[in-house]
């Protein structure tokens, strides 16, 4: 039995803006379901890559099939499995809620009137904004505003959504909706790449991720993942002893990756080089010496950290 295609397949894609080039030689494969985060500072290419996805522009050249179609081969069979998010979408301020979503689900082609009110019904659901259905959309907050664009994108039921800065200027409140609506999509079988620049956010919404920058791919594949990818390796460590810590000290001075030990009380904080099996090593090690552990912590570099760094290099370069 054949596996299931990627949901989103990149293939050697390249985006030239005159002698300007967005996007380098760009590979990438989303499998099917997934909450998928594209990162990277200002003028990494996201966009660009957006744009070509939702079958927007051109790329230089390069190939992208969404859910198996390649879309310079059958555009039109593309545009039907794809949903496409724009960052600050527009919405008419003297429609209701769902006059504005009847009048897209038309443009869809979806069948009848009763059709289309029992899938704005069904869009209004997944979004939780049932009870705003006779409301003004120029009386939405920006949260809501944008799930109700969120539910337009939905309306043709597409099996991959592109979404551009969905969470860019909504407050923590707007953003949990945002994250649990999206999480509902993908449970129910759609695939989602999503761009932002609140990087927390992006990191519990997500199942994987990558960044870009200057249109070139960096890293890809969990958080864990990107961090290892892009050199970031570091862990700050600390280890509450229920005895006297010297001999844990000793011990661990002697370790490879073990670096800027210090010791406050009973507590042992240092950097660690090493990967997880190599980490889950030193704690046994440090159990092998009689050492009586009554906590372990890790803290690790945020993907906001991560973040700044590939833009000071961007900088720098």
């Amino acid at each position: 039995m054949n596996a299931a295609p990627p949901a989103i397949d990149i293939r050697s894609l390249r985006v030239d803006y005159g002698d300007f080039v967005a996007v380098n030689d760009l590979s990438l494969s989303v499998p099917a379901g997934e909450v998928f985060g594209l990162v990277g500072p200002n003028g990494a290419g996201k966009t660009s890559t957006f744009r070509v996805l939702a079958t927007l522009m051109e790329p230089t050249y390069g190939e992208v099939l969404l859910d198996g179609i390649d879309i310079a081969d059958d555009i039109e069979s593309a545009r039907r499995v794809v949903g496409y998010m724009p960052d600050l979408a527009p919405v008419p301020s003297d429609l209701k809620v769902w006059e504005f979503l009847d009048f897209h689900a038309a443009a869809y082609g979806i069948g009848n009137r009763a059709r289309r009110r029992d899938r704005v019904a069904e869009c209004l659901e997944e979004v939780a904004l049932e009870g705003q259905r006779n409301q003004w959309c120029g009386e939405l907050s920006r949260g809501q505003t944008q799930r109700v664009v969120l539910a337009k994108t939905m309306l043709h039921r597409p099996r991959v959504l592109i979404l551009d800065e969905p969470a860019s200027g909504l407050d923590p409140l707007a953003r949990r909706d945002l994250r649990m609506a999206l999480r509902k999509i993908s449970d129910h079988g759609a695939t989602v790449i999503v761009s932002s620049h609140i990087l927390g956010e992006l990191a519990e919404m997500c199942s994987s991720l990558c960044v870009m920058n200057r249109g070139q791919l960096l890293a890809s594949g969990s958080v864990d993942e990107v961090r290892y990818q892009l050199g970031n390796t570091n862990r700050m460590l600390t280890a509450h002893c229920v005895d006297d810590p010297q001999s844990a000290v000793a011990w661990l001075s002697s370790q490879s990756g073990v670096r800027d030990l210090r010791v406050d009380a009973n507590k042992i904080g240092f950097h660690f080089d090493g990967d997880d099996h190599a980490q889950a090593s030193l704690v046994a090690g440090l159990v092998a010496q009689g050492v009586r552990i009554k906590s372990f912590e890790e803290k690790r570099s945020s993907l906001e950290d991560l973040l700044v760094e590939v833009a000071e290099i961007n900088r720098q370069s």
